[in-house]
């Protein structure tokens, strides 16, 4: 009786319906994959195969490029074909490709490897984001708050299992690090087969094949998620390096701040994205994220001037405030990603708004290490002023895009403004 209660709430926490269910156990089983690969992939083409570092990261930098121009035509794709199969596909490519890597002995090898593994990842994210609305029905925004919560808790635990393997440091702890997140692949495709098969939606008639690159709002949309997204790398890189060279907080700080980041993001993930689901609750919640940016930026930069227990209290204060907004500002982007996007149309949307976000988590590093690290304090509180300048924007876009959609039933048109 106990058990099966259990059962019962882990299932409903999970999802409310056998297809979320299985959404939500293949996402995390992949993304305890992933935790295994990301801490250990540099490590081994560096210290086991022998590559030098600038070759490895010239293979991944143009992997990663290429990767970037898959997404729109793989959720095109996606739209015309069915996204489950288009996924199981993508992810076959990857569990391939990725186990291959313990083949590699050369630069060359690495790239051509490296490329399929990142063309498969686009085509499979824009694929993704269509199967998480056919899956999640009327509450896609609901559902993905709950699939966010179980792959950070998935990247968590295979991160600290690659924290253990990676302490063995030998090649065979590496090499099953790598095997296992090709499994991960495997096994989520696997999984995938327990989906029903959703019919293809048929788009409207006369309706330009690339729809999204005419919608004004939602590729604005693209360009606010993309800037927004540099507070993602403020707390994996830029913050980090300031503790490290500006304060006199311990150097566990930064290990700290990590396991605060990912236990918060895994607690209120779906408790405040539940309630976010509407363009116009979209917009009101990426408002709220900018101004939640707003505070825990400059209490990052005041860490340089307090003593060493001071300065440690107050990055872990300022890490809580940074992490509800990086909820609120996720949930908000789940709101407005899916609503304004059509959805005989959701791979193609799906697809532009990953290369929007890509494409600023590829500008961030340049763009933090030299305008707020260089800057000093005052390079952190343009910061804080630009991710509020972004969130206030929130409001004003939900209304636009909002206004633009085609009204439901035959007098519907499909071109936006």
């Amino acid at each position: 009786m106990i058990k099966g209660d259990l059962a019962g709430r882990i299932g409903r926490m999970a999802g409310d319906s056998r297809p979320e269910r299985v959404l939500v156990v293949a996402s995390f089983v992949n993304r305890v994959g992933n935790g295994l690969f990301n801490a250990a992939s540099a490590l081994y083409f560096t210290l086991v195969v022998g590559l030098p570092a600038v070759q490895v990261g010239a293979a991944l930098t143009i992997a990663g490029v290429i990767g970037l121009c898959a997404g729109i035509p793989g959720g095109h794709l996606a739209d015309r074909r069915g996204a489950r199969p288009i996924m199981m596909l993508a992810l076959v490519v990857q569990a391939v490709s990725m186990a291959a890597l313990v083949l590699v002995e050369s630069w060359t090898a690495l790239t051509i490897l490296a490329t399929l593994d990142q063309i498969a990842a686009g085509v499979g994210g824009a694929a993704w984001g269509a199967l998480v609305v056919r899956v999640g029905g009327d509450r896609p925004a609901r559902f993905r708050a709950k699939l966010r919560t179980f792959v950070n808790l998935g990247v968590v635990l295979g991160t600290v299992g690659a924290g253990l393997a990676l302490a063995a440091d030998t090649r065979g702890a590496y090499v099953t690090l790598i095997l296992g997140n090709a499994a991960s692949f495997a096994l989520y495709a696997l999984l995938l087969l327990l989906l029903p098969r959703y019919p293809v939606l048929p788009a409207p008639p006369q309706q330009r094949r690339w729809l999204a690159f005419r919608d004004r709002p939602f590729l604005t949309f693209t360009v606010l998620y993309g800037a927004m997204g540099l507070q993602y790398p403020v707390v994996s890189l830029l913050l980090p390096i300031w503790i490290s060279e500006h304060t006199e907080a311990p150097r566990w700080t930064v290990a700290a701040l990590f396991g605060v980041n990912s236990a918060f993001c895994v607690l209120m993930q779906t408790r405040i994205g539940s309630r976010i689901e509407t363009p116009h609750d979209g917009g009101r919640a990426f408002r709220t994220a900018g101004m939640l940016f707003l505070v825990s930026c400059p209490m990052m930069a005041l860490a340089a001037y307090a003593p060493v227990w001071a300065a440690a209290g107050l990055v872990l204060a300022a890490i809580f405030v940074h992490s509800l907004g990086e909820v609120w500002e996720s949930s908000a982007c789940f709101a407005l990603g899916f609503g304004l996007a059509p959805d005989h149309a959701q791979g193609q949307y799906q697809g532009v708004l990953g290369l929007g976000f890509s494409g600023g988590q590829a500008l961030a590093p340049a763009i933090l290490t030299t305008v707020v690290l260089g800057l000093g304090v005052p390079g952190w509180l343009l910061l804080a002023v630009f991710f509020a300048a972004l969130g206030a924007a929130g409001p004003s876009l939900a209304r636009w895009g909002t206004r633009t959609r085609p009204l439901p039933g035959p007098a519907a048109t499909a071109t936006t403004a």
